[in-house]
Parts: structure tokens; C-alpha cells; sequence
């Protein structure tokens, strides 16, 4: 077994104590070691190349040293991901973000977990809805009839590699 030192502020201190009462766990490491592995759990990107579209929210405290001009520079390093993204202040320090990703679901992923360690960004969390891509023949409007592609939203990421 590892050991790994970390520091929590007294607020989130009291949260995991109050975990630790609800759910009878015996010691803080435990507690940690739990809330881990479901976190871990529950970031696992979708298996392949499963397309996706992505809706990643988080909140970044604009005080942190050139993180506000960080967090846009990687949406648009990411330009023929990022679908729109809004950002709205909460007070004079800190906006919720919201980011609106689409591509293969490993690399939205990947993306969101990157910006969750990001020093600065606190509360992330990432929503997937699995679509995949079909070219139909339609006209819009009184064009001519054409291919294009359009997203098609899926049940779930099963089968979708």
C-alpha cells in the first residue's frame, strides 16, 4: 500500500466526517480510498471510438494565476471539438463555465479530465450523449436534394466502437 499526504480546508474536512458518519466508514483513508475508486468509476471513458457529444460545467476561480486565458486557449486548440461555450459570473472571483465538446468520447473525456486537475477549476463534471454520424439525401428549404451528415442520438454507448 501507498501512502499520499493531502491537505483538505476545514469545510471539506467536516464534509468527509460527515461522510464518514452516514455511511459508517471507520477512518478518513477509507473514506478517500471509496470516494477514489467511484470517481475513477465513474470517469472511465466509453470503450473505442464511440462518437459523442459532451457537456462539460465547471467552476473556475478567474483569480488563479493566467488560468482565464488558459481555459479558452484550449477550446480553441480544440476548434473542430468545441461546439459553444458560455460563461457566467457568480461573483468577482469565480464563473460557471460551460463547455459543449463533440467528437470521440475517449477525447472528450480526456479533455474534461484534464481540465478537472487544472488549479483553478473546481466542481467539474462531464455529461456524454452517444451519437453517431449517418449521411442522408434531403433537401432543405427549395434547394436541391443533397448528402449531408446529421448526428443521431443513441441509447447508450453499447456496441458503438
Amino acid at each position: 500500500m501507498q501512502r499520499t499526504t493531502i491537505t483538505l480546508d476545514d469545510d471539506l474536512a467536516a464534509e468527509l466526517e460527515a461522510y464518514l458518519a452516514r455511511n459508517g466508514g471507520q477512518s478518513r483513508s477509507e473514506a478517500i480510498r471509496d470516494l477514489i475508486r467511484r470517481g475513477l468509476g465513474q470517469s472511465a471513458p466509453p470503450p473505442g471510438g464511440a462518437g459523442c457529444y459532451g457537456i462539460v460545467s465547471y467552476v473556475v476561480d478567474q483569480s488563479v494565476r493566467n488560468l482565464a486565458a488558459r481555459l479558452p486557449q484550449g477550446r480553441l486548440d480544440r476548434h473542430d471539438q468545441t461546439v459553444a461555450a458560455l460563461s457566467v459570473p457568480l461573483d468577482h472571483s469565480h464563473a460557471v463555465e460551460i463547455s459543449v465538446m463533440r467528437g470521440a468520447a475517449r477525447d472528450v473525456s480526456a479533455y474534461a479530465e484534464a481540465l478537472f486537475l487544472e488549479r483553478g477549476v473546481m466542481h467539474g463534471a462531464l455529461g456524454l450523449i452517444p451519437v453517431a454520424e449517418d449521411t442522408v439525401w434531403h433537401v432543405h428549404n427549395d434547394g436541391s436534394s443533397h448528402a449531408h451528415s446529421h448526428p443521431r442520438v443513441l441509447a447508450g454507448f453499447r456496441g458503438t466502437e
